[in-house]
């Protein structure tokens, strides 16, 4: 059957010892532990599955009309051509597991946690034209520096399994996987999805207008000293571009702005699983902001949103300046040059968090604490873009849409 239902998969490999899958070196033990992180894993996932999708709110209030079907005059063309040259070189059967409906779930089973069990096809089943297809598909959507940055997390990943005693089954370059939703089209909604650890692109089209969100960007190590990729950076420029706009505000600004002078161990509100909740704003208005400091503020916010392709970008940027007013600046953590922090722009149109986290995979001193307890470091970076009031997976344009062409 088609897309078999995750949960089935996943029952079939715990059943199993997930020893077709054992992430390390075979032995019942690894088996035996690594079922019981999916089992954990799936539990605490399938709950907010289950919740009908509502998107980030402000006082659980969804603001409507923010988000109008309109032309923008940058073409989506390049991406379907893509999209559909990949979909060509697939066999019938890797095309079967890779689409789905347009307004599948399958949008929202997306993890930057590397233990979950994936749908779509993966990089390591590809054949090496198909990679490229599926590459070609990544450059389409992504400008040119969004795409460096997806690929070299790629690279950190193979990288972070080097650091691990070569433990290339559980992480690895390729171990990543596409989706695409609906059939590519010039005027139907479709889109693609890119997923595996500490990357997640979802990437839903209607007409020229492009949402690129959830989207997560995040590594451990984010700097390879040495092996295969030695010299691979990444999320260096989010990190001091951030800490570069606290230590410039005045004081009286940044005692707004700071929200705790210490960083909780993991503060990221939005990441994999988090599509409902809600969040008030916080921290400093850009409104009080004088016209240096806003210009600042917008600086970073183009650094993140400049993941997607140029034209796309340009067309959220002006979109984020119409609501320059209502969006505000929040930090937790110290701000030397070595320390480890939290920041949170939020505004009725997007939400970008930025976190320093503890390590997770790489072993250190800390690594017999459980998580909770380990303390967060520079070492591992997590950011995730959002746009609240029910837009992420572009939901509100299909909702539009569906209102304007009624579907069977």
């Amino acid at each position: 059957m088609p897309h078999m239902k995750r949960s089935l998969v996943l029952s079939l490999l715990i059943a199993a010892g997930a020893t077709a899958i054992c992430f390390g070196p075979a032995s019942a033990q690894v088996g035996e532990d690594l079922a019981r992180m999916m089992r954990n894993f799936t539990q605490n996932a399938e709950k907010p599955l289950a919740e009908p999708f509502k998107g980030i709110t402000t006082h659980g209030q969804i603001e409507p009309n923010l988000f109008p079907i309109r032309a923008t005059g940058v073409s989506t063309a390049p991406v379907r051509r893509a999209a559909t040259a990949f979909l060509e070189g697939l066999t019938p059967e890797q095309r079967q597991r890779v689409q789905f409906p347009v307004d599948d779930i399958e949008w929202r089973k997306w993890a930057n946690q590397d233990s979950y069990i994936r749908q779509g096809l993966s990089f390591r089943e590809m054949t090496n034209q198909q990679r490229e297809l599926a590459l070609n598909l990544l450059r389409a959507g992504l400008s040119a520096k969004g795409f460096k940055q997806t690929r070299d997390t790629m690279r950190l990943n193979e990288t972070l399994g080097e650091l691990t005693g070569g433990n290339m089954e559980r992480f690895g370059e390729w171990n990543y996987f596409m989706s695409v939703m609906g059939e590519p089209s010039s005027s139907e909604p479709w889109g693609w999805q890119f997923d595996g650890h500490h990357a997640a692109i979802n990437y839903f089209i209607l007409g020229d207008q492009v949402v690129m969100t959830p989207y997560f960007a995040g590594s451990e190590p984010v700097i390879a000293h040495a092996g295969k990729y030695q010299g691979t950076v990444v999320m260096q420029e989010h990190q001091d571009r951030g800490l570069a706009l606290i230590n410039a505000l005045p004081e009286a600004l940044q005692k707004v702005a700071i929200l705790r002078a210490d960083k909780p161990n993991q503060a990221n509100l939005s990441e994999a699983f988090h599509d409902n909740f809600d969040l008030n704003y916080q921290g400093v208005r850009a409104a009080d902001l004088p016209p240096a400091f806003q210009k600042q503020l917008l600086e970073l916010i183009a650094l993140h949103v400049g993941s997607l392709d140029n034209g796309h970008a340009r067309v959220k940027m002006d979109e984020v300046k119409k609501y320059l007013d209502r969006t505000t600046f929040a930090w937790m953590g110290q701000r030397e040059k070595d320390s480890v922090f939290y920041y949170r722009i939020q505004s009725p149109v997007i939400l970008i968090e930025f976190d320093h986290q503890p390590n997770f995979a790489i072993p250190t001193q800390y690594s017999n604490l459980p998580m909770p307890q380990r303390p967060p470091n520079r070492e591992h970076i997590h950011v995730v873009v959002r746009t609240p009031n029910g837009h992420d997976y572009g939901k509100d344009l299909l909702r539009q849409h569906y209102a304007q062409h009624p579907h069977g």
